[in-house]
């Protein structure tokens, strides 16, 4: 990887940027500073065919002047004037703008809880030749058998710092990396082609396993190969990681951000303290998990991140707030501010969404279910209604329990329900916690499950 600009020059930057702000006639200012580097190698159809390198570096900068915002951010940094050009912008914004009476102030000062495994400075040394290994290490996992064939994939690494200061003494620096590696497969026999089945292990470290994510890349589809139908009526069903994050995504975690309930776009307006879950049901939003995906000491606007009970034993007990939404509703920031990078200004997202595992293992859970179902992908949750929770999705594959045991594929399966009555319908929760990106949770089974089959 290149060169990283250090702590030093990224905050220098950011202090700069507050200070002419200031000077200029900013009621308040704001920098955002950011640099980032990301290195890549792609698989497109069981060959790696390309190699990426990018380089992202900017500042955005948030005025107030007289209650009213004004925000402009340049990837031009290593020249004197930059600064000044993206300041006299978010001036001229803020000026032309209406003031917003429920504007409280910039976050202040606090202190930051200690974070750990976010970074490792061997991730730093990669180069294109390493994430080729990785690469083919994973294909070479995934190709024992010749029914398997890779779809696309690749390997990556990156780099990332950000910088937060303010006029109110919020003045941060943090550096993260990342690694990941992931396959899409299928399978052939005969006329029969399996779902696209996908695998893959993203880290803070560089303890990836690419072995492991070819080998499961390949076991899915391969045990997808055999299916039969199943008829319609309600089950219990094993929903796995993958299953949940695109449920999750798309209905459940919108309806906690305290701008969705504020907008009535949430079901859980006027819910907090009542029971909204099974008893099973506990999620905390833990933005200082080790080594997370999304952990960090501070979220995009400088405001210490923190763990958020969101459910207790089936309770709603905690919405997620940024620093403007907190303020308008006499609460406190929760630290879930987030940015795409410097080209925006904060918005409310969830960090580390950790659905709390249970005790039994994998096999246990399917070992509880006479008669039902596991889910690994889901397709069309995208098209799930956010305010209602209502979705239609196909799960492809599944795989049919039958007297505790996964005996066979199905094929032509549909599910169809809500997301907040699913909630209440998890009976008992394993305990193989997984890093899916916003999400972190453990397999859930859930009873009463609409799905339609023949």
């Amino acid at each position: 990887m290149v060169a990283v600009l250090n702590k030093e020059a990224i905050l220098s930057l950011a202090e700069k940027a507050v200070k002419v702000g200031l000077q200029k006639g900013a009621s308040e200012a704001e920098a955002f500073a950011y640099d980032g580097k990301a290195t890549s190698v792609g698989i497109e159809r069981g060959q790696i065919t390309k190699a990426n390198h990018i380089v992202d570096r900017g500042l955005g900068v948030r005025i107030q002047v007289n209650k009213a915002i004004g925000f402009s951010y340049t990837n031009i940094i290593d020249k004197e004037e930059a600064v000044e050009d993206i300041i006299g912008k978010a001036l001229a914004a803020a000026r032309a703008s209406r003031p917003d009476k429920n504007w409280r102030g910039l976050p202040e000062k606090k202190p930051y809880a200690p974070i750990t495994n976010i970074f490792d400075s061997k991730i730093l040394e990669l180069r294109p030749e390493d994430l080729i290994d990785l690469s083919t290490r994973m294909l070479d996992a995934a190709q024992g058998d010749k029914r398997v064939f890779p779809i696309e994939g690749g390997a990556g690494a990156g780099y990332s710092s950000t910088a937060v200061v303010n006029s109110n003494n919020v003045c941060v620096f943090e550096a993260g990396t990342m690694v990941e590696c992931s396959l899409a497969t299928l399978a052939k026999e005969g006329n029969t082609v399996t779902p696209v089945c996908f695998e893959f292990n993203a880290q803070r470290n560089l303890n990836v396993d690419p072995e492991w994510v070819g080998r499961e890349a390949a076991r899915l589809p391969l045990s997808s190969l055999k299916t039969k139908r199943v008829d319609t009526k309600n089950y219990k069903v094993i929903f796995t990681q993958f299953a949940l994050q695109e449920l999750f995504y798309y209905t459940l975690i919108n309806s906690v951000k305290a701008d969705s309930v504020e907008r009535l776009q949430s079901p859980f307006k006027d819910k907090l303290g009542t029971k909204v879950g099974s008893e099973v049901v506990n999620i905390i939003d833990d933005g200082l998990l080790p080594g997370g995906l999304r952990t960090s000491a501070f979220d995009g606007e400088g405001v210490p991140r923190q763990k958020t009970p969101v459910i207790e034993k089936g309770f709603l007990k905690n919405f997620l707030y940024d620093n403007y939404t907190a303020q308008k509703h006499g609460k406190e920031s929760t630290g879930n501010a987030s940015r795409a990078g410097y080209l925006s200004t904060p918005n409310i997202e969830a960090t580390n969404f950790h659905v709390l595992p249970g005790t039994k293992s994998p096999e246990g859970l399917v070992g509880e279910v006479e008669d039902g179902l596991v889910v690994s992908y889901l397709q069309g949750a995208h098209s799930s209604n956010p305010v209602s929770g209502e979705f239609s999705v196909v799960a492809a594959p599944a795989w049919r329990i039958c007297k505790g045991k996964i005996d066979y594929a199905t094929r032509g399966v549909m599910l169809a329900g809500n997301i907040f009555e699913l909630l209440k319908n998890v009976v008992a929760v394993a305990s193989n916690d997984r890093m899916m990106g916003q999400l972190v949770a453990p397999w859930l089974l859930v009873e009463n499950v609409r799905v339609i089959g023949k």
